[in-house]
């Protein structure tokens, strides 16, 4: 059919505008991050797409860890900003920033024969006062963190007596009870097994799934393109690129970034990019 030219005066229909993504829930501008007087990221930009899995990849020493921490204020920057849900992370308190963002660092340490009850219920602090202590919705959170990550039977448990994998569950269960939106996760599978390291893996899957977006620091590269929504790739402090894992994980940009020759090929199984390296290394300059 043939449509008819609207008649002379008509008023023209207004455009439907397109519909804008939602605010990244932190981004950080002109950051410079240093130890001492070595400087690790010096005016770096990022945004971390709001309800994503975004995961960040790069050869040890870029940076990445460090980036982690700014964002999640475990350490202050030498210049640059960084806002959590559009207001600047350093003006808000501990408390205020704990209940919008949960932190798990590296190779944490529990406290001396602590139980997992108790180290999972330490992610009720942020909601405890003067006024308002311990309450049942406490108790819930608890209950449905542990029921999430497989932690149940071991409630009454030490800590300190469980394998590597039983405690990083525990832990991620202490951030889940946390109750936050927003889930930064440093190297979660680091000295794990690769069953393990599937089941963490899966864990923060199902977390992301539930609608919190997960910000996450990973060494395996097929793990990261498998399971991330957002890549972002360092190297030496700079972001080489972030997008989609096929954006990012193509053979120049690990050649650029690992010195690494490889072929991408999709995974069978997800269809995600797989690295597969080839013999040589590529020296760089």
């Amino acid at each position: 059919m043939t449509s008819r030219p609207a008649p002379a005066g008509a008023p023209t229909p207004a455009a439907v505008p397109a519909p804008s993504a939602p605010p990244a829930p932190v981004r950080a501008r002109g950051l410079r991050l240093a130890y001492d007087q070595r400087t690790v990221v010096d005016g770096l930009d990022v945004d971390i797409p709001a309800g994503s899995f975004t995961v960040i990849v790069g050869p040890n020493g870029c940076g990445k860890s460090t980036l982690l921490r700014a964002l999640g204020r475990t350490l202050t920057p030498k210049a640059g900003t960084v806002e959590l849900y559009g207001r600047a992370i350093t003006a808000m308190n501990n408390k205020e920033v704990a209940r919008r963002l949960a932190l798990l660092p590296q190779s944490p340490i529990a406290p001396e024969a602590i139980t997992v009850r108790d180290l999972v219920g330490r992610g009720r602090y942020p909601y405890q006062t003067l006024l308002r202590q311990w309450s049942a919705s406490d108790g819930a959170a608890v209950r449905e963190a542990m029921e999430a990550t497989g932690t149940t039977d071991l409630a009454d448990r030490r800590v300190s007596e469980l394998s590597g994998g039983q405690r990083q569950r525990v832990w991620i269960a202490m951030v889940l009870a946390q109750d936050t939106d927003l889930l930064l996760l440093d190297e979660p599978t680091t000295f794990l097994d690769i069953a393990h390291q599937v089941d963490v893996l899966e864990l923060c899957a199902r977390m992301h799934e539930a609608g919190r977006t997960l910000v996450a620091v990973l060494h395996d590269l097929n793990f990261a393109a498998r399971y991330a929504t957002h890549m972002i790739a360092m190297r030496d402090g700079k972001i080489v690129e972030s997008g989609t894992p096929h954006e990012v994980m193509t053979a120049e940009n690990v050649e650029e970034i690992f010195g690494l020759r490889c072929r991408i090929i999709d995974d069978p199984e997800s269809g995600t990019p797989l690295v597969v390296p080839l013999a040589g290394r590529v020296a760089r300059g």
